[in-house]
């Protein structure tokens, strides 16, 4: 008997934290400078002058370099802050200032856009569990970004920031789940 996708997917998310619990801070710090460059190169490429992305946990990949470059740059920057209903309202990136929202996860504290807000960027970047070769993401479980883009008309690029490892052969997928149009990671920019 075959295991349903949302069993799966729990069990990969478990796996997935752990392995990401003993990166070391050696390999962190090597991680997020090289992120940081080929996100750098990810917006340049696109040419995008405004975007969401979001403040990492410390478990993530490493988001804040980033952010307080392109910040220097003049982008336009946007960060997620959940809400109750399952969507998730939007605030512009204001530097080092952040508390946590309703789900603990580290949101700016600037003024709240709503939803749609983010009808406007050229590029969305996105946090995940993994994304398969075919650009089916994994998220942590809370379907936010899933909603998110499902809801978009005339969708930009949307790219997962993932560790190496999390770039696998497949991934257990539900009707809900929206794929990605590519990957950052420490190696570089893969484009599905």
């Amino acid at each position: 008997m075959t295991e349903d996708p949302d069993h799966q997917k729990r069990a990969l998310r478990a796996e997935l934290r752990e392995r990401r619990r003993f990166r070391t801070s050696t390999e962190r710090s090597s991680d997020s400078t090289a992120i940081t460059a080929h996100l750098k190169e990810l917006t340049e490429r696109l040419g995008a002058k405004s975007f969401s992305a979001y403040l990492s946990t410390p478990d993530e990949p490493e988001t804040r370099d980033f952010l307080r470059w392109a910040e220097d740059q003049g982008k336009r920057i946007l960060l997620p802050v959940s809400r109750e209903d399952g969507l998730l309202d939007w605030a512009p990136y204001d530097g080092d200032d952040e508390e946590l929202d309703i789900l603990g996860m580290p949101a700016p504290t600037s003024e709240l856009l709503g939803p749609i807000a983010i009808n406007s960027v050229d590029l969305i970047l996105v946090p995940a569990a993994c994304v398969d070769r075919g650009g089916m993401r994994l998220g942590w479980g809370r379907g936010y970004f899933d909603k998110t883009l499902g809801s978009m008309e005339g969708c930009p690029p949307v790219y997962a920031v993932i560790f190496d490892d999390e770039l696998v052969e497949s991934v257990p997928t539900e009707r809900h789940d929206m794929p990605v149009n590519g990957v950052v990671t420490p190696s570089g920019i893969v484009t599905f």
